[in-house]
């Protein structure tokens, strides 16, 4: 009888030690999980956090001597100045020392590259990069049409990214004298325009001088961003003779072109400039500068022949000149608030 009971109870604390062991490990195996799936959400919301964007938009003031501009917007309508809207960063470069027509782009070594019309009359373009849009490189001159004796400017350049070459394509709009003499007239000082550019890999060597853009008229302020499997430019059509002066767009297979004919007219009053656009909530949202009145532009079209103007709900900082729209981390907005 004593052995049964002994027995039994060897038994049963045996039992219980099982079950204590069996639960203690289900415990920590149910931990692990947990505490992976934890983290795995932890990652993903840093992920997303890092992901989380806004706009931003490069521009310059009156004549550009005062440099680089910046403003910020959630929802591409209400814009804020940034830095009280004081320049980010002074002209070096040429004798007239402006920053005109300033374009940034985010590229893929994650850097900020800005590229701008250092002067009405030189032969060439300024270039410096970023990591956060407040330190910036060294300025650079690039002298693009150095080679041309009789090019009489380099306006607006902008840089498009082209991911399957991994190469960024610079182009700015150039008068050459006696080029295209079929569309020449005396108005605008003789001005006519094409749109020129180089390819580069790193911003420090540069494919010789390309002819880009032939539309058969005066030609300036080209924006291009990727359209599904082909390219979309965005241009302005400078003819004076009889006035133009109005946006239209073309179309390539290829970055560098050829590019189609120009369109019909797609901005609906004459003396507009410097588009600039970005793809969101199924739209293209273009923003343009209406200089002769003074205030900037936005239209949006989800197949780029029918155009809603949102000109009444754009709010923009006071002065806002050609500039370009990209977009900006919510870490790096807040460093720039900080300002």
């Amino acid at each position: 009888m004593k052995d049964n009971s002994e027995r039994i109870m060897k038994d049963s604390s045996e039992r219980n030690n099982f079950q204590g062991h069996f639960f203690r490990s289900l415990i920590a195996v149910f931990s692990v999980w947990f505490c992976s799936i934890a983290a795995a959400s932890g990652q993903e919301l840093i992920a997303d956090r890092a992901q989380d964007s806004v706009y931003g938009f490069s521009y310059f003031k009156d004549n550009g001597a005062d440099g680089l501009h910046l403003a910020y917007s959630y929802d591409g309508l209400q814009w804020h100045a940034l830095k009280g809207d004081q320049s980010f960063l002074k002209p070096e470069l040429s004798a007239d020392k402006l920053m005109r027509d300033p374009c940034i782009i985010r590229g893929a070594d994650g850097i900020f590259h800005m590229v701008w019309t250092v002067s009405w009359t030189a032969r060439g373009i300024g270039y410096a990069h970023s990591r956060d849009l407040i330190h910036w490189s060294p300025q650079q001159y690039i002298p693009v049409m150095e080679h041309e004796a009789k090019a009489r400017n380099t306006w607006a350049p902008e840089i498009t990214y082209d991911a399957q070459k991994a190469e960024y394509l610079i182009y700015w709009a150039t008068t050459i004298t006696g080029h295209f003499p079929e569309t020449f007239v005396s108005a605008d000082n003789g001005y006519n325009h094409r749109i020129y550019a180089v390819t580069t890999k790193d911003f420090k060597h540069f494919s010789s001088t390309f002819l880009l853009y032939e539309p058969g008229f005066n030609v300036i302020d080209s924006h291009i961003l990727r359209q599904g499997d082909r390219w979309l430019m965005f241009l302005k059509d400078e003819t004076r003779e009889p006035a133009q002066k109005n946006l239209k767009i073309a179309f390539a297979e290829n970055l560098a072109g050829p590019y189609s004919a120009a369109s019909a007219p797609i901005s609906n009053e004459l003396w507009a400039e410097g588009p600039t656009a970005v793809y969101r909530e199924g739209a293209y949202w273009l923003y343009y500068d209406r200089y002769i009145d003074h205030h900037y532009a936005l239209m949006r079209s989800a197949d780029l022949t029918h155009w809603e103007d949102l000109t009444p709900a754009l709010k923009m900082p006071l002065g806002i000149r050609h500039g370009t729209i990209f977009k900006l981390s919510t870490q790096e907005l807040a460093k720039l608030q900080s300002l």
